[in-house]
Protein backbone atom coordinates (compact mmCIF):
# COMPACT_ATOMS: atom_id res chain seq x y z
CA UNK A 1 0.00 0.00 0.00
CA UNK A 2 1.25 3.67 0.03
CA UNK A 3 2.27 5.87 2.89
CA UNK A 4 3.82 9.13 3.53
CA UNK A 5 7.00 8.87 4.44
CA UNK A 6 8.91 11.59 6.14
CA UNK A 7 12.89 10.38 5.66
CA UNK A 8 14.66 13.46 8.01
CA UNK A 9 13.64 17.28 8.02
CA UNK A 10 11.92 18.92 5.17
CA UNK A 11 12.16 15.38 3.17
CA UNK A 12 8.52 13.79 2.53
CA UNK A 13 7.47 11.20 0.01
CA UNK A 14 4.73 8.74 -0.67
CA UNK A 15 6.01 5.45 -1.07
CA UNK A 16 4.92 2.02 -0.87
CA UNK A 17 5.07 -0.12 2.56
CA UNK A 18 3.49 -3.42 3.66
CA UNK A 19 0.17 -3.78 4.37
CA UNK A 20 -0.67 -4.28 8.12
CA UNK A 21 -1.57 -7.40 9.72
CA UNK A 22 -3.74 -6.95 12.63
CA UNK A 23 -2.08 -8.73 15.69
CA UNK A 24 -4.44 -9.80 18.55
CA UNK A 25 -6.74 -7.32 19.78
CA UNK A 26 -5.90 -5.14 16.51
CA UNK A 27 -7.93 -3.88 13.55
CA UNK A 28 -6.91 -2.44 10.34
CA UNK A 29 -8.87 0.59 9.22
CA UNK A 30 -9.35 1.68 5.24
CA UNK A 31 -8.99 5.58 5.71
CA UNK A 32 -10.83 7.94 4.08
CA UNK A 33 -10.11 10.99 5.48
CA UNK A 34 -6.95 12.49 7.48
CA UNK A 35 -6.38 16.29 8.89
CA UNK A 36 -2.83 17.71 8.34
CA UNK A 37 -2.12 19.65 11.48
CA UNK A 38 0.82 21.83 12.96
CA UNK A 39 2.47 18.85 14.70
CA UNK A 40 2.75 17.44 11.28
CA UNK A 41 4.21 20.49 10.09
CA UNK A 42 6.58 20.28 13.20
CA UNK A 43 7.22 16.78 11.91
CA UNK A 44 8.51 17.44 9.01
CA UNK A 45 10.94 20.27 9.90
CA UNK A 46 12.12 18.05 13.08
CA UNK A 47 11.34 21.21 15.13
CA UNK A 48 8.72 19.24 17.29
CA UNK A 49 10.34 19.12 20.85
CA UNK A 50 9.59 15.05 20.65
CA UNK A 51 12.61 15.21 18.57
CA UNK A 52 14.89 16.29 21.09
CA UNK A 53 13.63 13.92 24.07
CA UNK A 54 13.96 10.92 21.87
CA UNK A 55 10.15 10.17 21.55
CA UNK A 56 10.14 10.86 18.03
CA UNK A 57 12.93 9.64 15.09
CA UNK A 58 13.09 9.79 11.28
CA UNK A 59 11.97 8.14 9.27
CA UNK A 60 8.32 8.23 10.61
CA UNK A 61 4.96 7.92 9.00
CA UNK A 62 2.42 11.26 10.23
CA UNK A 63 -0.94 11.12 10.08
CA UNK A 64 -3.06 11.61 13.62
CA UNK A 65 -6.09 13.29 12.65
CA UNK A 66 -8.17 10.45 10.85
CA UNK A 67 -11.18 8.30 9.91
CA UNK A 68 -12.19 5.46 7.92
CA UNK A 69 -13.82 1.98 7.33
CA UNK A 70 -12.72 -1.41 9.89
CA UNK A 71 -11.48 -3.57 7.08
CA UNK A 72 -9.94 -6.32 8.84
CA UNK A 73 -9.71 -7.58 12.39
CA UNK A 74 -7.30 -9.54 14.32
CA UNK A 75 -7.74 -12.45 16.87
CA UNK A 76 -9.69 -11.52 20.12
CA UNK A 77 -10.78 -8.12 18.47
CA UNK A 78 -14.86 -8.09 17.91
CA UNK A 79 -15.61 -9.20 14.37
CA UNK A 80 -18.63 -6.22 14.76
CA UNK A 81 -16.08 -3.83 14.56
CA UNK A 82 -15.77 -5.05 10.84
CA UNK A 83 -17.12 -2.42 8.14
CA UNK A 84 -17.78 0.50 10.95
CA UNK A 85 -17.49 3.83 10.50
CA UNK A 86 -14.46 4.96 13.36
CA UNK A 87 -11.89 7.25 14.52
CA UNK A 88 -9.62 6.66 17.02
CA UNK A 89 -7.73 7.86 20.39
CA UNK A 90 -3.75 9.13 19.15
CA UNK A 91 -2.18 8.38 22.86
CA UNK A 92 -1.98 4.40 22.96
CA UNK A 93 -1.03 3.66 26.81
CA UNK A 94 0.40 0.61 27.77
CA UNK A 95 -2.71 -0.48 29.58
CA UNK A 96 -1.35 -2.06 32.84
CA UNK A 97 1.23 0.92 34.17
CA UNK A 98 -0.47 2.78 37.31
CA UNK A 99 -1.03 5.43 35.33
CA UNK A 100 -3.14 3.88 32.14
CA UNK A 101 -5.31 1.83 35.42
CA UNK A 102 -6.03 5.46 36.72
CA UNK A 103 -7.15 6.37 33.39
CA UNK A 104 -4.41 8.67 32.18
CA UNK A 105 -3.16 6.34 29.48
CA UNK A 106 -2.38 9.44 27.45
CA UNK A 107 0.44 10.49 29.79
CA UNK A 108 1.62 6.94 30.06
CA UNK A 109 5.80 6.89 30.40
CA UNK A 110 5.42 3.76 27.40
CA UNK A 111 2.77 5.51 25.45
CA UNK A 112 3.03 5.55 21.14
CA UNK A 113 1.41 8.69 19.39
CA UNK A 114 -0.44 7.11 16.44
CA UNK A 115 1.88 9.13 13.41
CA UNK A 116 3.62 11.17 15.94
CA UNK A 117 5.94 8.57 17.54
CA UNK A 118 7.23 5.57 16.11
CA UNK A 119 3.64 3.97 15.52
CA UNK A 120 2.69 4.52 12.24
CA UNK A 121 -0.07 7.14 11.11
CA UNK A 122 -2.93 7.37 8.93
CA UNK A 123 -1.83 9.33 6.13
CA UNK A 124 -2.12 5.88 4.40
CA UNK A 125 -4.27 4.11 2.50
CA UNK A 126 -5.08 2.02 5.76
CA UNK A 127 -3.49 2.36 9.37
CA UNK A 128 -3.26 -0.05 12.31
CA UNK A 129 -4.69 0.45 15.59
CA UNK A 130 -5.35 -1.25 19.11
CA UNK A 131 -9.69 -2.02 18.93
CA UNK A 132 -9.59 -0.52 22.59
CA UNK A 133 -8.54 2.59 20.62
CA UNK A 134 -11.96 2.90 18.18
CA UNK A 135 -14.67 5.43 18.22
CA UNK A 136 -17.75 4.39 16.18
CA UNK A 137 -18.87 7.70 14.18
CA UNK A 138 -22.64 8.05 13.44
CA UNK A 139 -23.83 8.42 10.22
CA UNK A 140 -24.39 12.30 11.32
CA UNK A 141 -20.60 12.83 11.58
CA UNK A 142 -19.47 12.65 7.58
CA UNK A 143 -15.95 11.93 7.24
CA UNK A 144 -15.26 15.94 6.80
CA UNK A 145 -16.51 15.79 10.59
CA UNK A 146 -14.79 12.25 11.91
CA UNK A 147 -11.16 13.53 10.77
CA UNK A 148 -11.65 16.65 12.81
CA UNK A 149 -12.41 14.62 16.12
CA UNK A 150 -9.59 14.22 17.41
CA UNK A 151 -8.56 17.99 17.43
CA UNK A 152 -12.40 18.64 18.84
CA UNK A 153 -10.99 16.38 21.33
CA UNK A 154 -8.44 18.28 22.36
CA UNK A 155 -10.54 21.93 22.23
CA UNK A 156 -13.50 20.25 24.55
CA UNK A 157 -10.64 19.55 27.05
CA UNK A 158 -9.73 22.70 26.56
CA UNK A 159 -13.11 24.45 27.28
CA UNK A 160 -13.77 22.54 30.12
CA UNK A 161 -10.60 23.27 31.79
CA UNK A 162 -11.72 26.54 31.08
CA UNK A 163 -15.07 25.44 33.01
CA UNK A 164 -17.13 27.02 29.93
CA UNK A 165 -20.51 27.63 31.24
CA UNK A 166 -23.31 30.04 31.52
CA UNK A 167 -22.10 33.46 33.21
CA UNK A 168 -18.44 32.73 32.22
CA UNK A 169 -16.24 35.04 29.94
CA UNK A 170 -13.72 33.50 28.13
CA UNK A 171 -10.73 34.26 25.62
CA UNK A 172 -9.48 32.33 23.27
CA UNK A 173 -5.75 33.22 21.88
CA UNK A 174 -5.22 32.13 18.38
CA UNK A 175 -7.43 31.36 16.00
CA UNK A 176 -6.06 28.39 14.13
CA UNK A 177 -8.05 24.41 14.36
CA UNK A 178 -7.96 24.11 17.79
CA UNK A 179 -8.67 27.71 18.48
CA UNK A 180 -12.19 28.14 16.94
CA UNK A 181 -13.06 24.00 17.85
CA UNK A 182 -12.84 25.43 21.15
CA UNK A 183 -14.68 28.71 20.86
CA UNK A 184 -17.58 26.47 19.51
CA UNK A 185 -16.91 24.01 22.27
CA UNK A 186 -17.07 26.88 24.77
CA UNK A 187 -20.11 28.44 23.25
CA UNK A 188 -21.83 25.54 22.91
CA UNK A 189 -21.41 25.38 26.86
CA UNK A 190 -22.91 28.62 27.09
CA UNK A 191 -19.49 31.08 27.96
CA UNK A 192 -19.46 34.05 25.99
CA UNK A 193 -15.95 33.59 24.07
CA UNK A 194 -13.84 36.61 22.49
CA UNK A 195 -10.29 36.05 20.17
CA UNK A 196 -7.41 37.16 20.28
CA UNK A 197 -5.26 36.42 17.11
CA UNK A 198 -1.82 37.88 15.80
CA UNK A 199 -3.91 39.42 12.75
CA UNK A 200 -7.55 39.99 11.29
CA UNK A 201 -7.47 37.32 8.60
CA UNK A 202 -10.12 35.27 10.29
CA UNK A 203 -12.42 37.23 11.93
CA UNK A 204 -15.48 36.10 9.64
CA UNK A 205 -14.77 32.57 10.56
CA UNK A 206 -14.35 33.08 14.05
CA UNK A 207 -17.82 34.19 13.80
CA UNK A 208 -19.10 31.23 12.43
CA UNK A 209 -17.92 29.12 15.46
CA UNK A 210 -19.23 31.46 17.70
CA UNK A 211 -16.85 34.33 18.46
CA UNK A 212 -18.42 37.82 19.91
CA UNK A 213 -15.37 40.22 19.81
CA UNK A 214 -12.34 39.36 17.72
CA UNK A 215 -9.15 41.26 18.68
CA UNK A 216 -6.00 41.93 17.41
CA UNK A 217 -1.83 42.34 18.42
CA UNK A 218 -3.09 46.07 17.61
CA UNK A 219 -6.05 46.06 19.20
CA UNK A 220 -5.72 43.96 22.29
CA UNK A 221 -8.73 43.53 24.56
CA UNK A 222 -9.39 46.41 27.40
CA UNK A 223 -10.23 43.98 30.29
CA UNK A 224 -10.01 40.82 31.66
CA UNK A 225 -11.75 37.37 30.98
CA UNK A 226 -12.48 34.63 33.87
CA UNK A 227 -10.09 32.29 31.63
CA UNK A 228 -7.79 32.68 28.80
CA UNK A 229 -7.02 29.41 26.44
CA UNK A 230 -3.69 29.58 24.76
CA UNK A 231 -3.94 27.80 21.27
CA UNK A 232 -0.78 29.48 19.68
CA UNK A 233 2.23 28.18 19.25
CA UNK A 234 3.73 31.84 20.48
CA UNK A 235 6.36 31.29 22.86
CA UNK A 236 5.79 35.08 24.27
CA UNK A 237 1.26 34.11 24.61
CA UNK A 238 1.70 31.92 27.54
CA UNK A 239 3.45 34.51 30.30
CA UNK A 240 1.02 37.54 28.29
CA UNK A 241 -1.70 35.58 28.65
CA UNK A 242 -1.76 35.92 32.54
CA UNK A 243 -2.27 39.59 32.05
CA UNK A 244 -5.84 39.40 30.72
CA UNK A 245 -7.14 37.19 32.95
CA UNK A 246 -9.38 38.11 36.24
CA UNK A 247 -7.90 37.49 39.64
CA UNK A 248 -8.98 33.95 40.58
CA UNK A 249 -9.55 33.02 36.88
CA UNK A 250 -7.69 30.11 35.07
CA UNK A 251 -5.30 29.62 32.00
CA UNK A 252 -5.47 26.92 30.31
CA UNK A 253 -1.85 25.93 27.93
CA UNK A 254 -2.70 23.57 24.99
CA UNK A 255 -0.24 25.55 22.42
CA UNK A 256 2.79 24.22 22.61
CA UNK A 257 5.75 26.43 21.28
CA UNK A 258 9.25 25.27 19.43
CA UNK A 259 11.09 26.99 21.96
CA UNK A 260 10.87 27.68 26.33
CA UNK A 261 8.06 29.44 27.28
CA UNK A 262 8.81 31.38 30.56
CA UNK A 263 5.83 32.46 33.17
CA UNK A 264 6.59 34.43 36.26
CA UNK A 265 4.82 32.13 38.76
CA UNK A 266 4.47 34.78 40.54
CA UNK A 267 1.96 35.89 38.49
CA UNK A 268 -0.14 33.31 39.58
CA UNK A 269 0.60 33.16 43.03
CA UNK A 270 -0.37 36.72 43.61
CA UNK A 271 -3.40 36.76 41.47
CA UNK A 272 -4.26 33.19 42.57
CA UNK A 273 -4.84 31.90 39.43
CA UNK A 274 -5.23 28.24 38.24
CA UNK A 275 -3.24 26.95 35.30
CA UNK A 276 -3.92 23.83 33.62
CA UNK A 277 -2.47 22.12 30.91
CA UNK A 278 -3.72 19.80 27.95
CA UNK A 279 -2.08 17.33 26.51
CA UNK A 280 -3.73 15.23 23.59
CA UNK A 281 -7.79 14.46 23.11
CA UNK A 282 -8.46 10.96 24.64
CA UNK A 283 -11.00 12.37 27.39
CA UNK A 284 -12.74 14.51 24.92
CA UNK A 285 -13.44 12.22 21.52
CA UNK A 286 -16.75 10.63 22.77
CA UNK A 287 -18.44 14.28 23.98
CA UNK A 288 -16.56 15.35 20.67
CA UNK A 289 -18.22 12.90 18.38
CA UNK A 290 -21.67 13.58 20.10
CA UNK A 291 -21.51 17.54 19.92
CA UNK A 292 -20.23 16.77 16.25
CA UNK A 293 -23.60 14.43 16.13
CA UNK A 294 -26.07 16.33 17.81
CA UNK A 295 -24.83 20.17 15.73
CA UNK A 296 -24.00 21.52 18.63
CA UNK A 297 -20.45 22.30 17.42
CA UNK A 298 -20.56 22.23 13.26
CA UNK A 299 -16.30 21.87 12.32
CA UNK A 300 -17.00 21.75 8.46
CA UNK A 301 -15.90 24.87 7.77
CA UNK A 302 -12.73 24.15 8.94
CA UNK A 303 -12.39 22.27 6.30
CA UNK A 304 -11.39 24.01 2.25
CA UNK A 305 -9.44 21.86 0.70
CA UNK A 306 -9.18 17.92 0.22
CA UNK A 307 -6.73 16.17 -2.22
CA UNK A 308 -5.28 12.68 -2.64
CA UNK A 309 -2.31 10.93 -0.95
CA UNK A 310 0.18 12.17 -4.03
CA UNK A 311 -0.21 15.63 -2.54
CA UNK A 312 0.19 14.91 1.19
CA UNK A 313 3.80 15.90 1.18
CA UNK A 314 2.87 19.21 -0.18
CA UNK A 315 0.26 20.05 2.17
CA UNK A 316 2.67 19.00 5.25
CA UNK A 317 4.95 21.63 3.43
CA UNK A 318 2.47 24.41 3.48
CA UNK A 319 2.56 24.98 -0.02
CA UNK A 320 -1.17 24.32 -0.22
CA UNK A 321 -3.03 27.47 0.83
CA UNK A 322 -6.40 26.41 2.39
CA UNK A 323 -7.55 30.05 3.16
CA UNK A 324 -10.22 30.89 4.02
CA UNK A 325 -10.35 27.78 5.70
CA UNK A 326 -7.88 26.69 8.14
CA UNK A 327 -7.24 22.97 7.62
CA UNK A 328 -6.62 20.99 4.63
CA UNK A 329 -7.72 16.77 4.28
CA UNK A 330 -5.98 13.86 3.10
CA UNK A 331 -8.00 11.44 0.99
CA UNK A 332 -6.40 8.50 0.18
CA UNK A 333 -9.18 7.27 -2.10
CA UNK A 334 -8.44 10.08 -4.94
Amino acid sequence: MRALIIDGPGSARVGVVEVPRPAAGQVVVDVHRVGICGTDGELLTGELAYFEQGKSRFPLRPGHEWCGVVGAVGAGADEAWLGARVTGDTMLGCGHCRRCRAGNGHVCADRHEIGITAWPGALADKVLVPAASLHRLPAAVDDRAGALVEPGGNAQRAAAAAQAGPGRRILVCGPGTIGLLAVAFARAAGAEVDVLAADPRRRDLAATFGAGRYWTAEDPPPGTYDAVIDCTGDHRVPASALALVEPAGRVVYIGVSPRPSPVDSRDLVLNDLTAVGILGASAGLATAIEHYADGRVRPGALVEVVVGLGLAAEALAGRIDPEPGVKVHIDPRL
